[in-house]
């Protein structure tokens, strides 16, 4: 393949998905591998439009919804490599960083998606 060059301010046409710097300077984040990182950076561009869309439960809390399905369509993968991704984000079976909830009767997951740095609600 033949790629252009950038030129001046070009760069600036994409869409970023913004991944905190931390989960690859601090050792608390090592286990985690650079599939669940990119995932964690993808579910919390999910949150903005969940935000915008009204997800909030009674806590306050906006949740999303992120299935494996779309794991497996957004890497490309298998789905045991899509569970796996969001096993190793899960407060259950993981690092903590993403609370998936039940809903039962064929309806996808509510997944909390957890800031590590903390801070004050707004």
């Amino acid at each position: 393949m033949d790629f252009e060059y950038f030129y001046g301010k070009q760069s600036s046409q994409y869409a970023f998905y913004r991944i905190p710097k931390q989960l690859f300077t601090e050792s608390q984040f090592d286990a985690l591998s650079i599939g669940a990182k990119l995932l964690y950076g993808m579910m919390i561009d999910r949150m903005e439009l969940s935000q915008k869309n009204g997800w909030i439960d009674k806590h306050g809390r906006a949740y999303i919804y992120f299935t494996v399905d779309e794991v497996k369509n957004r890497f490309h993968c298998a789905n045991d490599k899509a569970v796996k991704l969001m096993k190793e984000l899960d407060s259950d079976k993981g690092i903590g960083l993403i609370e998936s909830v039940r809903q039962g009767l064929g309806k996808p997951n509510i997944i909390y998606v957890k800031n590590f740095v903390g801070g004050s609600q707004v």
